[in-house]
């Protein structure tokens, strides 16, 4: 049977919802010490990885919005190249 095939197993629910969280407060934890550091703040712990896993959340939307711009620019860029070349192609090798 094929990976994708196999039925979901709920018994691992917990951690597919777990799993993110944990990895964002390691994450967090790292980004807000990096930052703390760079900005010369002295904080605490727990006020490091607050900065760090909000930074993180607001970075990634902010992130995620540039990406999506970006996405339909370069779809746009995309649908131009591919006329140009739709045009390229009718003139010549069809219109003589």
């Amino acid at each position: 049977m094929f990976w994708w095939a196999k039925p979901f197993n709920f018994s691992r629910a917990p951690y597919i919802v777990f799993m993110p969280i944990l990895f964002l407060i390691i994450i967090g934890a790292g980004a807000g010490f990096i930052a703390t550091r760079m900005m010369k703040v002295e904080t605490d712990v727990i006020t490091t990885i607050a900065i760090g896993v909000l930074g993180a959340v607001v970075g990634g939307l902010i992130l995620r919005f540039l990406l999506v711009l970006v996405g339909m620019a370069a779809g746009f860029v995309g649908a131009i190249l591919g006329a140009v070349g739709l045009i390229w192609i009718y003139r010549t090798y069809i219109q003589k």
